[in-house]
């Protein structure tokens, strides 16, 4: 951290500042300048924040050197991670996608998603049994329930399952059920009890962005979460908000490339809450995939008109289908490739 002192600040002011960083175990260095003196501290800044120093009589502005974030920063960690979801890896060269309903409604109704995802070649199952929804009065999912509807459709074509968790006190439901990926939407993106006790446990998690949370404080979320133990994070950027209001949300491809490079952690693009049209969603996949996204995460409902939640931004299981094939090719010309189920594999899921 560097402390710039305000021209006119004396030995005594110099000395005040110097005694505080000292007593959080740093050593100093002092710079005196013409203009200004420099007071920097030597050691891990992160025990100190510029409210330490801010207040104090001389000086003009503090500012940390290093980025506030150090499990989840490439900086401290070269090699990408690769999370393991029951065999499927993501990370990897190979993209994966996560397809399934917004919400679990019924049993025929995921048992029909799930058929439709398993087909196109996914590798993994995304369901709602619990949604966080803007008025009170929406349907808010069916909660355990839903998780068992979820896990026996996915469990027919062998995928794994990725849900959200909205309450703490849910965890314990989630563990007893074996969900293979905890979602953390982007409501409870800074929730820090939440954060701390997924941090806890060894569940692979995606953290979704929160909808005005810029890249440092979702990094900062996903700190809380490796400095609980866990380190099986992968980040999903959902869309921010902002003045636009022909869509739903601003699909931020910016945040893709920033995060290859800021993190090490595998980087998810939800196309589907980003655009709220399914009309865009095969676009808005491709921008993902050509910016570098390890996996997507689509919506796939087996009559969209019909669903429950999001249902302008849902795929049928045709329309999913063909976009995969899509993906296929774009994947081939960047020299990555969709990892998808083998046709020989759903033939033989089909036929239990």
């Amino acid at each position: 951290m560097i402390i710039v002192m305000q021209p006119e600040a004396g030995e005594a002011e110099i000395a005040a500042v110097e005694a505080r960083i000292r007593a959080a175990g740093l050593d100093v260095h002092v710079s005196r300048g013409t203009e200004r003196t420099l007071i920097g501290a030597v050691g891990d800044e992160r025990k100190l924040d510029p409210e330490m120093f801010d207040p104090l009589p001389g000086v003009e502005r503090s500012m940390h050197i290093l980025k506030p974030y150090k499990l989840v920063a490439r900086e401290w960690h070269k090699a990408s991670t690769i999370v393991d979801v029951a065999g499927v890896k993501i990370g990897a060269n190979a993209v994966q996608v996560i397809a399934g309903p917004c919400s679990v409604e019924t049993q025929p109704q995921m048992d029909a998603a799930a058929d439709g995802v398993a087909a196109a070649g996914a590798r993994l199952m995304r369901g709602g049994a619990f949604k966080p929804r803007t008025s009170p009065y929406a349907f808010q999912g069916k909660g355990v329930d839903g998780l068992c509807m979820l896990k026996d459709a996915a469990a027919r074509h062998g995928l794994p399952i990725v849900t959200e968790l909205m309450d703490v006190r849910m965890l314990d439901a989630f563990l007893e059920h074996k969900v293979d990926v905890i979602q953390i939407g982007t409501r409870n993106m800074q929730n820090f009890d939440l954060l701390k006790e997924v941090g806890r446990v060894d569940v692979p998690v995606i953290l979704k962005r929160g909808m005005s949370a810029t890249i440092s404080e979702w990094l900062m979320a996903a700190e809380y979460i490796a400095a609980g133990g866990n380190h099986r994070i992968m980040l999903c950027e959902r869309g921010i908000r902002t003045f636009e209001t022909a869509y739903r949300n601003v699909l931020d491809v910016t945040a893709v490339a920033v995060l290859k490079r800021e993190t090490h952690l595998p980087v998810i693009v939800d196309p589907s809450h980003a655009g709220g049209k399914a009309w865009m969603v095969p676009a808005l996949s491709c921008a993902a995939l050509a910016a570098g996204a390890d996996a997507l995460l689509i919506e796939v409902h087996p009559c969209p008109p019909e669903a429950w939640c999001d249902a302008d931004q849902a795929l049928t299981p045709g329309e999913f289908a063909a976009l995969m094939d899509k993906l296929d090719a774009l994947a081939h010309a960047l020299g990555r490739r969709i990892d998808r189920r083998a046709a020989e594999v759903e033939s033989a899921a089909l036929a239990r």
